[in-house]
């Protein structure tokens, strides 16, 4: 909310004034304004839940941190290291192609 509080206004009143209807003012000045926002924001979420999910799955949650907790467990040590370089290369690409989204965006 705070960034479509925060949004130029000039562009709304510029597209009024051409005689623009509520929908063509949201979608010509209010949507160009708040969508790099909304997008960063988004990635970063995404970004902070890939990472989370680890975590979650070691506590119970399922996905790869439960099966990282049962080799652990089991002292399956070459999967643990497999787990950990894939963890790795997931996080790695995920912040080079939210990087690469973010630089379009600014």
């Amino acid at each position: 909310s705070e960034v479509i509080e925060g949004i130029d206004p000039g562009p709304i009143e510029a597209v009024r004034a051409t005689g623009a209807n509520w929908l063509q003012v949201v979608r010509y000045s209010v949507i160009p304004q708040v969508v790099p926002s909304f997008t960063a924001l988004t990635i970063y979420r995404w970004d902070i839940n890939v990472r989370s999910s680890t975590i979650i799955g070691f506590v119970g949650g399922g996905g790869i941190g439960f099966f990282l907790w049962q080799w652990i467990i089991l002292q399956d040590f070459r999967a643990v290291g497999s787990s950990f370089v894939a963890i790795a290369v997931v996080v790695i690409i995920l912040d080079f192609v939210s990087a690469r989204i973010r630089e379009r965006l600014v």
